[in-house]
């Protein structure tokens, strides 16, 4: 009933209501493409990152990790306040991207645009014009510090304040073939330094995937409260017909990408579009179904597809107990179906 209420479904046509992946279905899949041991390997910000960079997988260079559970003062790693100043301080950082490890949607994202070192201690100029204590920032949760991202001037142009990302949902299948199901992006409004809905409300837009071209954006103010637009409500820049330079290139990269990453066989890749080339933000095991929306059409059969093709091979990974409330013997009626 949720996903029928948000999505509109009596709004929508036959034919997306049956290419949609719902929840239900989408955690029976993924139980087998993404297995749940796997789970705090794309989920955590802090092992993804280490994981991103033995792969070979360009992502933002990671500065330092906090970790107050524990009581480690090693390279990169420090539990105190005094720790982290001087592992930034000897790096000579003077900006960076603060995180928690576990969170998502762009929530408790810090943009940390200038440092004051003192004594044990660190002023931190943030993105909004606030200024806080690295002992204000540092709390319970284990957070990472890395480099800021430099855009292309084409994706600053979309919105200045935020990284707008690219989500490339790509599967990997059993002969090493990676491919590319979906693309779409999430940009930021004005003053906003995180590109999600979960900022205060986003622009969003579905990508051709073989030209790299945007089409069907919308300003997201939430659910039912979705509005069609051309141009970035903010700035007055065109959305819509905007295609992406260096998409073949980019496209190859992130199949590469999927490749690297075995143990996530449907992914979903928020990129950053710089000058180098395609920077992983993050990569997601369980990714949320909105954009299905972006795109107007669902991926049920492409990630089916992948799973059958697994399943084929007699290599079910970590299959584990179902974790939702249809009966087995219902759900294997739904994926027989073709």
């Amino acid at each position: 009933m949720e996903e029928y209420y948000e999505f509109s479904m009596h709004e929508r046509s036959e034919k997306f209501r049956k290419q949609f992946l719902g929840v239900n279905e989408q955690r029976w899949y993924l139980d087998v493409l993404n297995p749940k041991k796997y789970y705090t390997l794309g989920r955590n910000k802090y092992i993804a990152h280490r994981i991103l960079e033995n792969a070979g997988i360009r992502t933002s260079e990671l500065y330092a990790y906090y970790q107050p559970e524990g009581r480690c003062e090693s390279g990169s790693v420090s539990s105190s306040v005094a720790g982290i100043c001087s592992i930034l301080h000897s790096q000579g950082v003077q900006s960076c991207v603060v995180k928690t490890t576990e969170s998502s949607h762009g929530d408790n994202v810090h943009v940390v645009t200038a440092i004051d070192y003192k004594e044990s201690e660190a002023l931190l100029h943030l993105h909004n014009g606030k200024v806080m204590k690295m002992s204000e920032m540092l709390a319970d949760e284990p957070l990472i510090f890395e480099s800021l991202v430099t855009q292309t001037d084409q994706m600053a142009a979309l919105n200045a304040s935020s990284v707008n990302t690219v989500r490339f949902m790509t599967t990997l299948y059993p002969n090493g073939e990676a491919r590319i199901i979906a693309t779409f992006i999430k940009i930021g409004r004005a003053g906003k330094c995180v590109d999600n809905a979960g900022g205060g409300g986003n622009v969003d837009a579905g990508i051709d995937t073989e030209s790299g071209t945007l089409q069907y954006a919308i300003q997201y103010d939430g659910w039912r409260n979705i509005t069609d637009i051309d141009n970035h409500p903010d700035s007055g820049n065109p959305v819509n017909g905007v295609q992406i330079q260096n998409w073949d290139n980019i496209k190859t990269q992130v199949l590469q990408f999927q490749q690297a990453l075995p143990f996530i066989k449907a992914s979903g890749w928020d990129i950053a579009i710089t000058d180098e080339g395609p920077v992983v933000i993050e990569v997601n095991d369980f990714w949320d179904r909105t954009g299905q929306y972006f795109i107007r059409r669902g991926w049920r059969e492409e990630i089916r597809d992948c799973y059958l093709a697994w399943q084929k091979t007699g290599k079910q990974y970590g299959m584990g107990r179902l974790s939702h409330s249809l009966s087995k013997k219902h759900l294997q009626k739904i994926i027989a179906k073709p």
